[in-house]
């Protein structure tokens, strides 16, 4: 049982020693973003974020509840 937590320990510590290196060399230190609309692939091949597809597919129908601005 002490081996196994022991070496889980260690996978974890090793697991955040990377992320620590990759934020350390990164530009700016941070992570690039993983939603949607920043992805140039995803614009490329038509694919939008589910809120954009949501409004969209809600624009042309006449039964569609609108937001109301205050």
């Amino acid at each position: 049982m002490t081996e196994l937590i022991l070496s889980s320990t260690l996978i974890i510590a090793i697991s955040v020693a990377f992320l620590c290196v990759k934020l350390v060399f990164r530009k700016k230190g941070e992570f690039s973003s993983q939603h949607i609309h920043d992805s140039a692939a995803m614009r490329e091949r038509g694919i939008h974020c589910v809120l954009e597809q949501d409004v969209e597919a809600r624009a042309g129908s006449k039964f569609a509840v609108r937001e109301s601005r205050k």
